[in-house]
């Protein structure tokens, strides 16, 4: 219903913005890597929404990007993760931080996330595999076109991601990709 808000930021209480908006002030929780990066007050802001309406609640988050949004679109939908979960989560981590956690199946980096715990976390990878885009999984992570290269001839041979991507972070960061491939293959041997 609501999908973005552009007024003159009035208030900043974290996690809660009051945002001016041609007179009407929109309350709007957002993340705190959104509120981190939110203009000083009295300034104009912009932030993509995502509008609950709750039995006893209508609810407005805010954020600073899509892919954000995207993200807490998914953990929603996950069974036993609202929307203040799913803030939590987006405040604990960036959406980049929690797609190469999902990728590498790493519950240890949820675990550290305040209010989830080991079983949370094991749902949150299975539920999330595979749904936060190409775009945001370990290959985007990759620091040069050397790393997405070698990442890319490792997945041709037959690894999987995760193996991939271990492989890839024991590399120095300057390896070419030929010398980088025979490292990862004799990583991956052992």
């Amino acid at each position: 219903m609501i999908g973005k808000l552009t007024g003159t930021l009035l208030e900043k209480n974290p996690p809660e913005l009051l945002v001016d908006c041609h007179g009407v002030g929109y309350e709007v929780q957002v993340s705190m890597s959104t509120f981190y990066n939110l203009p000083a007050v009295g300034e104009q802001v912009s932030l993509l929404t995502q509008f609950i309406v709750r039995e006893d609640a209508q609810l407005l988050y805010g954020f600073g990007t899509a892919q954000e949004r995207a993200a807490f679109r998914e953990l929603i939908k996950i069974s036993g993760v609202g929307p203040r979960t799913a803030l939590s989560i987006l405040s604990g981590m960036s959406v980049a931080d929690l797609a190469q956690a999902v990728s590498l199946q790493e519950a240890g980096r949820l675990i550290k996330v305040p209010g989830i715990g080991k079983k949370t976390a094991e749902r949150l990878l299975l539920e999330l595999k595979g749904k936060l885009g190409a775009d945001m999984d370990a290959r985007a992570h990759a620091a040069n076109d050397n790393q997405v290269d070698i990442l890319q001839a490792l997945l041709a041979l037959g690894y999987n991601d995760k193996e991939a991507a271990a492989a890839l972070k024991a590399l120095p960061a300057d390896v070419g990709v030929s010398e980088g491939i025979k490292l990862a293959l004799k990583s991956l041997s052992k």
